[in-house]
């Protein structure tokens, strides 16, 4: 029978073989880290290679997503649909081997990672998830929800901010099934560590509340094994502190920055062969090496004795079981959509002018008893961002029943928590902040973008129309940032009408995040037929327009859609065929059919005037060289909103001056 260090060093040959024949790719951390690798999967991971999402798995997280051939080749041996050629493809065009783990693509990877940290976040979010469920669906001897999440992470993940806000929050929340392998091997990019990371690590993650396993030897799986077993134990987050030695097995590389992100080389490659006693052929694993890997047999006896739990489960409290699965499989109820219909024409009705944002919690208190898989949250803004709703339950680690989580001030740590809830399953996750702290969490939000993942951000205070706070909180530039971010709908209502719409889209949407944008002032209330109501949800439409030749386009967003028409009327009074264009969603807008959208901006009428308080850049895509737009190219100024709009522009008199001067022309 292969030994144990027989089976780690398949991981390390297949590794090193794969991106020795890419020519590219990090071989130090697959090899530092295949011991405890083999001791994980081998003795502890509940997965079924046969069915990867089976419901009661543990998650598996390489955040130091890098070392990415360590999870190939840990998929490959334990029989997942990942093939020698797939791994000889290592980080070709369209391979199921990416150079980092991508969701979607490799059966068995959970999330994608590589930016440093955000994987460790996820993993927060998969744990945060889990504790949720299962307090909200286990009942009495049947614990139908109960798995770990598991996390490798390097002295990278560590260095980055993000894991100080996220290891913080799950020691708050107990959260006892997160377990997480730090591979202190002493060595990045740069080479040693200590000239710039002299962190004491352990006791940082002491004082955010885990529990901390010092000093386990990283190449010796009973030290290893007894680690797991006490992190088991605990009701904390618990981080094994594994001393590995990077690119173990490499006779001159090893403990080297050389091997961190380099291949080894043919000679080197062939040198480490003999130090491991391993007389195979580039990409040739013994059979028995494979009878040992191969989960499936096991995976599939543990999915089985799931579903027989389960079946009782359900035998006993159907109505909780139908729930849970349709959570799980991201099924909305089914009169969702018409009772939201409905809530939106009592909007229209009674034709209120208010807030974005209060629109917004008025939104969400109509539909969150609708949803009980809704998770909100905020960057401890609650009472700003208007987040919390009537039938809110805050999650804590003593009650993890509720459906809110008071994130405080971590705004990156919570997007990157939330897509982690979101690709875990059974939530639609959504947290808050100011727009103008999206800054903080820009690469989370661009991580659910790529994951095409059902996350909610919420951003309040949404220009210069913040006011006396000033620029520094005033944002310009963050909403074409977000508008030219691939898979993501930024929308910006321009009254509680199109506030309904967006929240509706949003939750409706299973394939990407949204970004809804919502203001600090009063919106006033626009009148539609029924038609426009329906128009909105295509992301741009006509709301105001003329009945003769169609001379003028104005095209607005948000809080100056009400300039916008004050300024419709008078040029209509003036005898000027003018239309207004309300454009909430650019991005679904550009998703509609070519008739549509050249039924909202006629090619032929190239006189348009883009109206936003924000930055004006993004606009000439649709006003072109003949166009003009009234917007931002500056930073705001610290004074009331009102002296503000009247400073850059964004007036009445501005608008007609600059429609008579392209009408002239």
């Amino acid at each position: 029978m292969p030994s144990r260090r027989e089976r780690a060093n398949a991981i390390r040959v297949l590794s090193m073989d794969a991106i020795q024949k890419a020519n590219s790719g990090h071989p130090g951390a697959p090899m530092g880290m295949a011991d405890i690798a083999e001791v994980l999967w081998r003795d502890y991971l509940k997965h079924n290679p046969s069915n990867p999402s089976f419901v009661n798995r543990d998650r598996f997280v390489l955040s130091n997503g890098h070392g990415s051939m360590l999870l190939y080749a840990l998929l490959h041996l334990t029989g997942y649909d990942v093939t020698i050629e797939d791994l000889k493809r290592f980080r070709q065009l369209h391979s199921l081997t990416p150079g980092h783990p991508e969701f979607g693509y490799t059966p068995g990877v959970e999330t994608t990672t590589g930016p440093l940290g955000q994987g460790l976040a996820n993993a927060v979010g998969f744990a945060l998830a889990e504790k949720i469920l299962s307090a909200q669906f286990n009942r009495p001897d049947h614990n139908i929800v109960n798995h770990y999440t598991y996390v490798f992470l390097g002295d990278g993940c560590m260095m980055e901010g993000i894991s100080h806000e996220v290891a913080s929050l799950a020691g708050t929340l107990g959260l006892g099934k997160l377990i997480a392998f730090y591979d202190d091997n002493g060595i990045s990019i740069d080479g040693e560590v200590d000239g710039w990371f002299t962190d004491d690590t352990p006791k940082r993650f002491e004082a955010y509340n885990w529990q901390v396993i010092h000093n386990v030897d990283g190449h010796n799986a009973e030290v290893i094994k007894i680690a797991i077993d006490t992190a088991h134990k605990s009701e904390r987050p618990t981080l094994i502190c594994c001393k590995t030695i990077i690119g173990f097995g490499s006779p001159n590389k090893q403990g080297k920055e050389i091997c961190h992100g380099a291949p080894l080389g043919d000679t080197e490659i062939s040198l480490t062969r003999e130090a491991l006693k391993w007389h195979y052929s580039p990409f040739e694993i013994p059979a028995d090496i494979y009878a040992e890997w191969n989960a499936k047999e096991n995976g599939l006896a543990i999915e089985i004795e799931w579903n027989h739990r389960f079946a009782a489960y359900s035998a006993k409290f159907s109505e909780s079981a139908n729930e849970l699965m349709r959570r799980l499989t991201g099924d909305l109820p089914a009169d969702f959509s018409d009772k939201a219909l409905a809530y939106i024409a009592e909007v229209a009705a009674k034709g209120e002018t208010i807030v974005s944002r209060k629109a917004s919690q008025n939104t969400l208190n109509a539909f969150g008893p609708l949803l009980p898989e809704i998770l909100g949250g905020s960057a401890d803004l609650a009472s700003s961002n208007l987040t919390i709703w009537k039938g809110c339950k805050g999650v804590s680690a003593g009650d993890a029943s509720g459906n809110y989580i008071y994130y405080g001030v971590r705004e990156f740590g919570m997007s990157a928590i939330m897509n982690g809830v979101a690709l875990h399953g059974g939530f639609v996750p959504y947290g808050a902040t100011f727009l103008m702290f999206m800054e903080y969490a820009r690469n989370a939000v661009r991580m659910a973008a790529l994951m095409k993942q059902r996350v909610i951000y919420v951003y309040t205070h949404d220009s210069i129309g913040l006011g006396e706070d000033g620029p520094t909180h005033q944002p310009v530039e963050q909403l074409t940032s977000l508008r030219t971010m691939p898979n993501l709908d930024c929308w910006r209502p321009a009254d509680a009408v199109e506030s309904a719409v967006a929240w509706k889209h949003a939750i409706e949407r299973k394939d990407g995040p949204s970004a809804l944008i919502f203001s600090r002032q009063n919106l006033q209330h626009q009148v539609r037929t029924n038609t426009q109501i329906a128009d909105i949800s295509r992301g741009g439409y006509v709301l105001k327009d003329c009945t003769g030749k169609l001379e003028l386009i104005l095209i607005s967003t948000g809080s100056e859609i009400g300039l916008t028409v004050q300024a419709y009327d008078k040029l209509t009074a003036q005898g000027c065929n003018v239309r207004v264009v309300s454009m909430p969603c650019t991005s679904v807008f550009e998703a509609q059919d070519a008739g549509y959208k050249k039924s909202v901006l006629p090619p032929q009428v190239r006189t348009r005037i883009a109206i936003e308080a924000a930055h004006a850049d993004y606009w000439y895509k649709y006003v072109g060289l003949e166009g003009h737009v009234i917007g931002m190219t500056t930073y705001g100024e610290s004074a009331p909103a009102t002296e503000l709009f009247k400073e850059f522009g964004f007036t009445l008199e501005n608008i007609l001056s600059q429609a008579e001067e392209l009408l002239e022309n």
